[in-house]
This record gives structure tokens, C-alpha cells and sequence, in this order.
């Protein structure tokens, strides 16, 4: 069982495996059995390489959507794909714009491309948004085999909902990275329900009775 979650030592994050407590994951050769794949394959040797030093040239510094670009440089990505959710377009233009402006090439795909109807994954009327009506089923593995078709290199995840940007990161032909997620309560803002988990979201998230253990003040 590895509880890193709880975890006050952070061993990892030093050269002193010796203090790293007994359930550490690091202490399993698992941990560092991996490094081969990280070397063997030539792109994935490239992303984690790229990876690491767009953390350091630009910590603290860059944007997100900066670094994706500084990533997608690093890694002579120039074809780029956005999998974003229709709710999301007015982003999703603007991130596009920007990404043109600095010399890549875009192709976007919206989650409900085909207007698949949502009674083919057997969906019943009353469980729609709006009963009565027509809706259509996100379709993430679309966006997916869209962006295939385009042959972008490297695709990013624009506000797509759970378990759809799954079914995407499950389907993508190219790497993926992700701008931002889907929250339509907290704006798109997932963390905000934590740093709230144990004052104003206590009972939401824990219920009343772990609620009042988990943490006091208003």
C-alpha cells in the first residue's frame, strides 16, 4: 500500500533513501526498474528530457500555455491539436490564435463532432440535460481518430469532462498534454474544492460526520 499522499518526509524528492520511511514506493526497485523505458524509446527519452527543462527554464515564469509551446518546440512538435468541449469554443479560439501566431500549425476538433445522438450509448430521455430534445454524445474517440487524420504531433485537452478526456488520452495516436480541465462549478478551477475541502466544502466533500473531524474554522 503507498500512501506518498500522507506522506512528511518526501525522500524522493532528495539522495537520502535511507530516510524514506518503511511503505516508501522508492524503496521497491519498481520504482527505478523503469528507467530503461525512459531511454529505449528515442520519443519517449525526448518528452521526459523536454519535460525537465521546461520545468526549470521556465519555473515560476511561464504560463502553462507557454510552456506548452516551449514543450512543443523542444520536441519539434509543429503540428498541434486541440481536443476541447463546445462550452469551452471562445478558449479554444483564442489558444489556437495564439499557437498560430507563434509559428505552429492548428487543427481543432469539438467534443460533439458527429452529432452522434446520446440513445446509441443507451442513454434514456429522462437522463438528458434537456429531456424532449435532442443531445449529442461527447465523442472523444472522434476528436482522437480527427486528429489522427490531420497528423498533428502533439495534441492538448481543453476542458474536456471526466471519463471523456479519459476515453481521449485512452484513443490519441499523438502525446498529449492538458491546458485545462473541466469544473463547470468552480470555473474550471478543480484545486479550489480542495483548498476549500475542510472549511466551506467540509460536509460536501466528507460528510457531516468526517466533516467536523477532518478540520475546523469557517
Amino acid at each position: 500500500m503507498y500512501t506518498c499522499a500522507h506522506c512528511r518526509k518526501q525522500a524522493c524528492n532528495g539522495d537520502d533513501r535511507a530516510a524514506a520511511p518503511r511503505d516508501c514506493p522508492g524503496r521497491d526497485p519498481a520504482s527505478t526498474e523503469v528507467l530503461p523505458g525512459y531511454l529505449e524509446d528515442e520519443q519517449t527519452r525526448a518528452i521526459a528530457r523536454n519535460a525537465a527543462l521546461v520545468e526549470s527554464h521556465g519555473y515560476c515564469r511561464s504560463t502553462r500555455v507557454e510552456e506548452i509551446m516551449d514543450f512543443a518546440r523542444r520536441c519539434g512538435f509543429q503540428h498541434i491539436g486541440i481536443a476541447f468541449c463546445v462550452g469551452l469554443q471562445r478558449e479554444a479560439a483564442v489558444f489556437a490564435r495564439v499557437l498560430r501566431a507563434n509559428g505552429f500549425t492548428v487543427d481543432s476538433v469539438a467534443c460533439k463532432n458527429g452529432s452522434i445522438p446520446k440513445e446509441s450509448l443507451g442513454i434514456a430521455d429522462a437522463d438528458k440535460l434537456s429531456p424532449g430534445e435532442f443531445e449529442p454524445m461527447c465523442n472523444p474517440i472522434g476528436q482522437a481518430a480527427l486528429l489522427e487524420k490531420a497528423g498533428t504531433q502533439l495534441n492538448v485537452i481543453l476542458g474536456l469532462c471526466v471519463g471523456h478526456d479519459t476515453l481521449f488520452l485512452r484513443s490519441s495516436a499523438a502525446p498529449t498534454t492538458v491546458l485545462a480541465v473541466k469544473d463547470r462549478v468552480l470555473g474550471h478551477n478543480p484545486m479550489a474544492a480542495l483548498y476549500l475541502a475542510e472549511s466551506y466544502y467540509r460536509e460536501k466533500l466528507f460528510g457531516v460526520a468526517e466533516g467536523t473531524a477532518a478540520g475546523s474554522g469557517d
